[in-house]
C-alpha cells in the first residue's frame, strides 16, 4: 500500500472511540424521546363533585378521595376533581338531578338513593344475591348485559348522566341491636333503619322499618325512635358512634350484600371532555375498585378488633334461621315487582341467568376458605383479633 492509500484510508475511518461516543449520543436522545411522556399541556379542567358523605373522619368521604387523586395523577394534574362534601351544594336526595341538569359535574352515592324515584335502582347494588358479591354483581354490570339495562332505568327517572362505579363492598352487617338476636321472632315487629328495597324485604319479615340519612342513625337509637339500624360496615359504624348505643354487632347479611359506588357524570360535561380524559374518569374508577377494596379489608377488620376490645362489643355472626328468612323475603317483594312491572324483571331475569352460570363455577371452584382459616386459627367465633 503507498503512502497515500495509507493516508486517504486515516481519513474515511472513524476510529473505534469516535464511533462509540457517536453511538452513545444517539442512544441517550432516543431514550429520552422514549421517556419524554405525550402530554397535552393545556389549561386544568377542574370538575365539581359533591359526594353523600361527610368529610373529616368518614371513610367514603376518603375513598371519594381516592378517586378524585387518581384522576388527578392519572391526567398529569390537567383533570382535576373539587371534592366537596354531604350538603355543600345540594341535599343528597338532590345529588342526581344536580349532576344531570349540570348544577354538579360529578357526584359520589349508591344507586339506593334514588330507588324512590325507581324501585329496579336497588337491583344496582342492594338487590337480591342469586348467590353473587359485589364483584359478581360488578362483572354483571359490565359484561353481563347490566349497563344497558343500567343506562335504560336513568332515562325513566329522566337522569342525564354517564354512571361509573368503584368499591366492591363486603356484605354489609345486619346492624346493631339492644341484644343478641337469633330467631325470627327476636326481631318481629321492631323499628329497624335501612335503604332501598332492603326496606320491603324486611317489612315483609315483619320488621317496622324506617329509613334514615347516615347521620341520624345513632340519635334515633338513643332516643328511641328505632331499636336497631345497620349503616354498612365496623369503620363507618364506629365513626357514626354505633358502639355508644349498642353493645351487641351482627355481621353477614342478605339485605344489603352486595353494593357499590356510583359516580354520576354529567352527560355533557363527560362528552366535552378529550377522550383521553374520559378515559382516564374510567380507569381511574377501575384502580379505584382494587384500591378501596384493599383498604376496606384492611380498616374494617382493624375497627372490628376495636370495637371487640377497647369498647366490648360482642359480635355475632348473623343465624341462618334469620337469613333464610331474608331469601323468602327477598322472593316475595322481587315476585311482587317482577309481577307488575315488566322492565322490572327484565333486570331480574338478566341478573339471574348471570348468577346461575357465573356462579355455578366460582362456589363450585372455591376451596372452603373457612377450614383453612379454622385450621391454622381455631373455631372462627372464638378467635381473638
Amino acid at each position: 500500500m503507498s503512502k497515500k492509500e495509507k493516508t486517504l484510508k486515516r481519513v474515511k475511518t472513524p476510529s473505534r472511540r469516535k464511533f462509540f461516543k457517536a453511538a452513545a449520543a444517539t442512544g441517550a436522545a432516543a431514550a429520552a424521546t422514549i421517556a419524554m411522556p405525550n402530554v397535552a399541556f393545556g389549561a386544568p379542567k377542574t370538575l365539581k363533585m359533591q359526594a353523600a358523605w361527610p368529610s373529616g373522619a368518614n371513610i367514603f368521604f376518603e375513598m371519594a378521595g381516592d378517586f378524585a387523586k387518581m384522576v388527578g395523577d392519572m391526567s398529569a394534574g390537567e383533570l382535576k376533581i373539587d371534592l366537596q362534601p354531604v350538603g355543600a351544594v345540594v341535599k343528597t336526595s338532590e345529588i342526581g338531578q344536580a349532576v344531570s341538569s349540570g348544577v354538579l359535574d360529578m357526584g359520589h352515592w349508591v344507586t339506593a338513593y334514588w330507588y324512590g324515584k325507581n324501585p329496579a335502582a336497588s337491583l344496582f347494588g342492594t338487590g337480591p344475591s342469586y348467590g353473587m358479591s359485589s364483584q359478581e354483581v360488578m362483572g354483571w354490570m359490565e359484561y353481563g348485559g347490566g349497563r344497558k339495562l343500567y343506562e335504560e332505568t336513568l332515562a325513566k327517572v329522566g337522569f342525564n348522566y354517564v354512571g361509573l362505579f368503584h368499591m366492591p363492598m363486603p356484605a354489609q352487617p345486619f346492624g346493631w341491636f339492644k341484644k343478641n338476636v337469633t330467631k325470627v321472632s327476636d326481631v318481629k315487629g321492631m323499628k329497624y333503619r335501612t335503604v332501598g328495597l332492603a326496606t320491603n324485604v324486611l317489612t315483609a319479615m315483619g320488621m317496622v322499618v324506617r329509613q334514615l340519612p347516615g347521620g341520624e342513625i345513632q340519635p334515633a337509637m338513643k332516643t328511641g325512635l328505632i331499636e336497631a339500624a345497620e349503616f354498612n360496615n365496623p369503620t363507618s359504624d364506629s365513626q357514626f358512634g354505633m358502639q355508644d348505643v349498642s353493645k351487641h354487632y351482627h355481621l353477614g347479611s342478605f339485605h344489603q350484600s352486595q353494593e357499590m359506588f356510583e359516580i354520576p357524570v354529567n352527560t355533557k360535561t363527560f362528552n366535552g371532555l378529550s377522550p383521553q380524559h374520559q378515559a382516564i374518569l374510567k380507569n381511574a374508577a377501575y384502580a379505584a375498585n382494587t384500591d378501596n377494596y384493599f383498604k376496606a379489608l384492611v380498616r374494617y377488620s382493624a375497627d372490628l378488633s376495636k370495637l371487640m376490645n377497647q369498647h366490648k362489643v360482642n359480635v355475632y355472626q348473623t343465624s341462618d334461621e334469620i337469613l333464610a328468612q331474608q331469601l323468602k323475603g327477598w322472593d316475595k317483594v322481587i315476585g311482587d315487582f317482577v309481577k307488575k312491572d315488566a322492565f322490572f324483571a327484565k333486570i331480574v331475569a338478566s341478573q339471574k341467568a348471570y348468577a346461575k352460570r357465573v356462579m355455578k363455577y366460582l362456589l363450585m371452584n372455591q376451596p372452603n376458605y373457612k377450614l383453612a382459616y379454622e385450621n391454622e386459627f381455631g373455631a372462627i367465633a372464638k378467635v381473638k383479633i
